[in-house]
């Protein structure tokens, strides 16, 4: 889990520009979780920037959930996008394989 501010660029269902910030759930190598004020609709193509290191990556939305917490996968892996650093996937505890 990382909570964290995100600003969200997006077109509403008139095909204007919304930009919102958000603040994100749960992130991950592939996307996130995160909490909105607006609305996005699954399938529904969206920009993300990380403003602690201005990174952008293009997003969509993949479930929508009460609340408007928006599930979203990135375009393209991008574990650089958070400031943590994930695991290698063979990672596991000594002994197990």
């Amino acid at each position: 889990m990382l909570r964290m501010s995100v600003v969200v660029l997006a077109e509403d269902e008139e095909r204007r520009q919304i930009q919102e910030e958000a603040k994100t759930q749960v992130v991950n190598a592939h996307g996130g979780l995160m909490k909105m004020q607006s609305h996005l609709h699954v399938g529904q193509s969206f920009l993300l920037t990380n403003p602690s290191n201005g990174m952008e990556m293009a997003c969509r939305a993949v479930r929508i959930e009460e609340s408007y917490n928006v599930a979203f996968e990135f375009e393209r892996p991008a574990p650089k996008f958070w400031p943590v650093v994930f695991p290698p996937a063979d990672w596991g505890l000594p002994g197990k394989s």
